[in-house]
């Protein structure tokens, strides 16, 4: 064999094995998750967390529950009647994860896989008039469930393995830098594989920052939602407006009482002339 073709033999080898590192390192990364749901105090809550050289690479808090349509037969075996299972995202369910500069993916595992939740990420810069600007927001959900699971699911005509997905999705706007922190429900329509049906998909209690986290299992600065703010507003709105009326109040009688204390200090010239002869 020939220097050239010894070569490629050595360029080939080294490819093969640069290939092998990159799976192995990229299937290490996604091994770096853990479910900490045990310390929550929210028992429907789920806490996970993907971690990539040491260091966590993403954070999520969130309930979530599905509202999925299916078909049963009718009581004459003739007819379709549609149910609707709700199904939770229960706690301590297996979970598996990636990060990346501009994208981030989540996935959740649960009853025996019989149902899985993929959840992906995307970051992205524009132009503004203040200067480029950073967010990140929900691009993509996946849902994926087992019409044949017994708990939820109660005989079901087209029993089997349904995916449900989002369309042209983008939830959880956030600026980067920040995570998204949202304790209202939010809602997004999936489109099922099993025909004319779509799944609903609830989140709520919500505290997800897939990018730019600076300390190891801390979230940064809340970027609240506006359901929250709006919320937190009509709570504080008559606090404030108590205490500006508690303001004027005390005002107007502070203002009163002086007003009253210098009248009755100036001397009262009598208005009948008849008084005038007692005066002098």
């Amino acid at each position: 064999m020939d220097l050239r073709g010894r070569a490629v033999l050595s360029f080939n080898r080294l490819r093969v094995l640069l290939m092998l590192f990159h799976t192995m390192a990229r299937i290490t990364a996604e091994q770096e998750v853990e479910n900490l749901s045990g310390l929550s105090t929210n028992p429907e809550k789920d806490i996970f967390v993907v971690r990539e050289n040491g260091t966590t690479c993403l954070m999520a808090e969130f309930a979530a529950k599905f509202i999925v349509p299916y078909d049963v037969w009718a009581s004459n075996y003739v007819d379709l009647i549609t149910e609707q299972a709700e199904v939770s995202l229960t706690r301590g369910a297996e979970v598996k994860g990636r990060c990346g500069h501009n994208e981030s993916e989540l996935q959740v595992f649960w009853v025996d896989r019989a149902y899985s939740l993929k959840m992906l990420f995307a970051k992205e810069g524009r132009n503004t008039s203040k200067g480029p600007e950073a967010t990140w927001r929900l691009s993509k959900v996946q849902f994926v469930y087992d019409s044949s699971e017994k708990t939820h699911f109660k005989d079901a005509v087209t029993a089997g393995k349904h995916t449900a997905n989002s369309h042209r999705l983008s939830a959880l706007v956030t600026p980067a830098g920040k995570s998204y922190e949202c304790q209202a429900q939010q809602t997004i329509s999936l489109t099922s594989s099993d025909p004319q049906k779509t799944v609903t998909m609830i989140l709520y209690a919500v505290h997800i920052q897939p990018f730019d986290i600076i300390s190891d299992f801390v979230f940064s600065e809340e970027h609240k939602c506006q359901v929250d703010e709006q919320e937190q507003l009509e709570e504080t709105l008559p606090l404030i407006l108590g205490l500006i009326l508690g303001f004027v109040i005390v005002i107007t009688l502070v203002i009163y009482h002086i007003h009253h204390k210098m009248t009755a200090n100036q001397v009262q010239i009598p208005r009948d002339r008849s008084q005038y002869k007692h005066m002098g």
